[in-house]
């Protein structure tokens, strides 16, 4: 079964390359303007992090290097955890979160090249199922909790059966899909269930890996890639993807009880209404672990890249300065119809300016 978007299909890492084109003279598709990026020599970026937001980076970085033939980037879909660790050891140049780097953390990163903090999108975590008889699917916060604690194993128990009236709910046990790897995204959904639930901060709590229960049925599998498949190809399995992947493969998602008591469906609108209940702090990292607003869908993330602060290539440090205005401007174009949400102008702004320093030959403007 193929993944959307020509992403890795059965977990393994999943590499998104942009390939330099023929000759030296950047233009922008369509127009005879050159991009304002001049290099010396051409350039080749690694990075390596979250599943999260790959779709979307290999969007952009595809159509990156049509305007600047001379800037290959190399991104490999491998977990925020790895993108964390290789970031650390300098094995790329630069990693991706879709958690923000704990104080920790920020201190084992060399001092020579430090570490800035860029959010360069956002997006909804979503409970995706497999049940063909199912078009819908309700689940309040006590239920979703309760089935990845593994007290409910049957998709007929009368707590779903209650939110769900009418529905071909089967007689069948419920299969829980979740991460095997290091995983932003297992830690905001962990972080989310351990602020509406004592029982699974004290069971279970936040992380990038968590022991899951042993109770029930719990299979892993590695990157939003590998989850979004092991669900579509199990029936009566149920399990937390990135919702870009949930709708660019015809997923089916459930919604979810939010901490007004509404029942929201994932979308750019309910994602949005979540996102601005928590301002953006200077430092850029910021946690959104159970938004208020009777609108907003409960489970939503900024992902981060990893940039050094000190970028010893001079050519380097120009290329991904240009890739971050990329993302910016032109990136934030194409995020609503791969599932994510474009940043609002004032987190774009803050985003420029704390990456503006890389270069001293480079200046990142924003449009407004």
């Amino acid at each position: 079964m193929a993944i959307a978007l020509s992403l890795a299909a059965c977990g393994g890492s999943t590499t998104t390359s942009s390939t330099p084109s023929p000759g030296g003279t950047a233009t922008t598709p369509g127009t005879t303007t050159p991009s304002k990026l001049v290099l010396a020599t051409d350039v080749a970026i690694t990075a390596a992090g979250a599943s999260f937001p790959a779709p979307l980076y290999q969007r952009w970085f595809q159509d990156f290097n049509k305007i600047n033939p001379k800037v290959q980037i190399n991104y490999q879909s491998v977990g925020s955890g790895a993108g964390v660790e290789q970031f650390t050891k300098g094995t790329v140049d630069f990693g991706a979160s879709d958690t923000a780097m704990k104080d920790d953390e920020i201190a084992k990163v060399p001092a020579d090249k430090g570490v800035i903090l860029l959010p360069m999108t956002a997006g909804s975590i979503v409970i995706g199922y497999n049940l063909p008889d199912v078009p819908e699917l309700k689940l309040p916060r006590d239920v979703y909790t309760e089935i990845f604690l593994g007290k409910i194993t049957k998709w007929n128990d009368p707590k779903i059966a209650a939110a769900n009236p009418g529905a071909k709910l089967p007689d069948q046990n419920i299969t829980v899909v979740h991460r095997s790897d290091g995983s932003g995204t297992t830690a905001v959904f962990t972080k989310h269930l351990s602020a509406i639930s004592p029982e699974w901060k004290e069971k279970v709590g936040e992380n990038k890996t968590v022991e899951w229960s042993k109770t029930g049925t719990f299979l892993g599998a590695k990157g939003n890639e590998g989850v979004t498949t092991q669900i579509l190809q199990t029936a009566g399995s149920l399990g937390y993807v990135e919702y870009g992947y949930a709708k660019n493969n015809n997923l089916k998602f459930a919604s979810l009880q939010n901490k007004a008591g509404t029942f929201v469906t994932p979308n750019d609108e309910s994602a949005s209404q979540a996102l601005a209940t928590v301002p953006l702090p200077e430092n850029l990292r910021v946690f959104i672990e159970d938004p208020e607003g009777a609108q907003s869908y409960p489970i939503v993330t900024y992902t981060w890249m990893l940039v050094p602060k000190t970028v010893a290539d001079p050519n380097k440090a120009k290329a991904i300065e240009a890739m971050i205005e990329y993302g910016l401007n032109e990136g934030q174009k194409v995020s609503s119809e791969l599932g994510y949400v474009p940043l609002p102008p004032n987190v774009r702004e803050k985003v420029a300016a704390a990456a503006d320093g890389i270069s001293p030959d480079y200046k990142i403007e924003v449009a407004k």
